[in-house]
């Protein structure tokens, strides 16, 4: 399917989504937002794309959150309730379309406001190492209420308000990112997809839903108490088990050989 804001391909087990608004530093629009929906739709039902692999085009931004020229355009001619309800940030991600196979994003140069949504949401984020992260919200007098709760899941509490609070005066570069953890490793741009790729690779050598399960069980149990995250986590654990590809796996452990799995 063709698409105007995304690009999209697979290799293998890995499909490639790139960001492609580069001229508005692949900020997001609702054409785009609805693409990406449409998108991330078609991948959890595709049985042959077991990993995903995130970027955007070129190497100057990776996303700087919604595009606010279409975007105050828009709201002139809406009503404030739809302005509110019909968020293009709500549709882009993985986990908003509860597709839980696993997504590796590398963010190449500026990741702002809004770009915070793919890096909250993914499941391993790498950065080349021009990359710098910002929250411009409260610069222009906009609350910044969603992007940084959800960071709150991934680096310490007091460099989400760093960042919540101190709008476009600080950039958090690519060291100090790595050092909170808000990225797992930072490499040269040259070679950032290629480390991408790298890692998607692993993955795509593994049982598929058993990684679609790691990662859901690991995702839902954030929304719950330890006892009943640890207690979903059994359940989808005990799930995995009737699939042929767990069969495969201890079969090929008990015989000292490479497991090859199915998706089944």
């Amino acid at each position: 399917m063709p698409y105007e804001t995304i690009k999209f391909d697979k290799t293998g087990h890995k499909g490639i989504i790139m960001l492609n608004r580069p001229q508005a530093l692949n900020s997001f629009n609702r054409k785009m937002s609805k693409e990406l929906a449409e998108l991330w739709q078609a991948i959890k039902r595709d049985d042959d794309v077991w990993v995903v692999v995130l970027t955007a085009a070129g190497d100057k931004s990776f996303c700087v959150g919604v595009d606010v020229k279409e975007s105050t355009a828009e709201n002139q001619s809406m009503s404030q309730f739809d302005r509110w309800r019909d968020v293009p940030g709500h549709s882009l991600t993985a986990r908003q379309h509860g597709c839980w196979k696993p997504v590796i994003t590398a963010v190449n140069g500026m990741c702002a406001g809004g770009g915070f949504y793919f890096v909250a949401d993914s499941d391993i984020v790498i950065c080349s190492d021009n990359a710098t992260f910002f929250d411009p919200h409260v610069t222009y007098a906009r609350v910044a209420a969603v992007e940084p709760v959800a960071l709150t899941r991934r680096i310490p509490f007091g460099e989400v308000m760093r960042i919540a609070l101190m709008g476009s005066a600080w950039r958090m570069d690519a060291k100090r990112a790595y050092q909170i953890g808000l990225v797992q490793e930072v490499v040269p741009l040259p070679k950032l997809m290629e480390k991408a790729h790298e890692m998607a690779d692993v993955l795509a050598e593994l049982p598929p839903l058993t990684l679609a399960g790691t990662v859901e069980a690991i995702w839902k149990g954030l929304e719950m108490d330890r006892q009943a995250a640890m207690d979903f986590g059994l359940l989808v654990a005990q799930r995995n088990t009737f699939t042929k590809d767990h069969t495969e796996g201890r079969r090929a452990f008990a015989e000292k050989r490479k497991p090859r799995y199915k998706n089944r």
